[in-house]
């Protein structure tokens, strides 16, 4: 199911059951209630709840969105990395240039195309990518300089290979939920008890607040779905792409 339909689903659902809950306490309210009378402390306590509430809402977006930037980081560091290595070999003689270029094409390849499908589907990297990256690894590594000139650019390219191993590193690492189970527990809960709140203030079946009540659930609803989105960086709607590899390595787009 398309996520768009999900949160269209979810939003349409919260208000349903506002609007369905103040039906039903209208026609079980006894006869003499009165809502005007709703006790200040009442009011006070929803201020506050709503209050805090937006505040962990807020904290929740903040934390989920600095997460997804952090991995599309990884990601682009990672790239530009192999970028690197791949301009910077070209003072080595042609069989080894190509070589080394050939597997960092392989590389690549594996990352966009089969890996990024394990990461999605499964949350985690592949086997076969560390042993790709490895034998970039030993490409650069295993070459011994012939002239002052190669010998230059021998360490350069041994720290990007090492830059590119910690951004992999990175990337794996992020693969996962950024939102503990816990913190989950609290959103949903604090959801349930800040809309809650809003029959404790003994709302009326008038258009004005009927409207209202659905288009604060609905809102709620709403900010749950970004945070859920957001929560998985490389795997949902709002995702972190293999962008940086194909702007860097265009020839593998075809």
């Amino acid at each position: 199911m398309p996520e768009w339909l999900v949160l269209i689903l979810a939003m349409l659902a919260a208000c349903a059951v506002v609007v369905l809950i103040t039906f039903v306490r209208h026609r079980t309210a006894s006869e003499d209630e009165d809502p005007s009378e709703t006790p200040d402390v009442i009011e006070y306590m929803t201020m506050w709840i709503g209050v805090v509430y937006a505040i962990v809402l807020g904290l929740a977006i903040a934390g989920v969105w600095e997460a997804r930037v952090a991995a599309q980081d990884h990601v682009q560091a990672e790239a530009q990395a192999l970028h690197e290595i791949s301009e910077r070999v070209r003072v080595y003689p042609p069989e080894v240039r190509d070589r080394i270029r050939s597997d960092v094409n392989a590389y690549v390849g594996h990352v966009v195309t089969t890996e990024w499908k394990t990461m999605v589907d499964k949350g985690h990297v592949t086997a076969q990518g560390d042993q790709l990256l490895e034998r970039i690894r030993a490409d650069v590594t295993d070459y011994r300089p012939k002239s002052d000139f190669e010998a230059q650019a021998y360490q350069p390219l041994v720290d990007q290979v090492t830059a590119a191993d910690q951004a992999r590193a990175a990337r794996a690492d992020s693969t996962g939920s950024t939102m503990p189970g816990v913190v989950w527990f609290g959103l949903i809960t604090g959801a349930l008890v800040t809309i809650g709140m809003v029959f404790a203030l003994q709302i009326r079946r008038t258009t004005r607040e009927l409207v209202l009540a659905g288009l604060f659930s609905a809102l709620i609803a709403f900010l749950l779905f970004l945070i859920w989105d957001f929560d998985v960086p490389y795997s949902r709607g709002l995702s972190a792409s293999t962008g940086p590899f194909l702007d860097l390595f265009p020839h593998l787009k075809s």
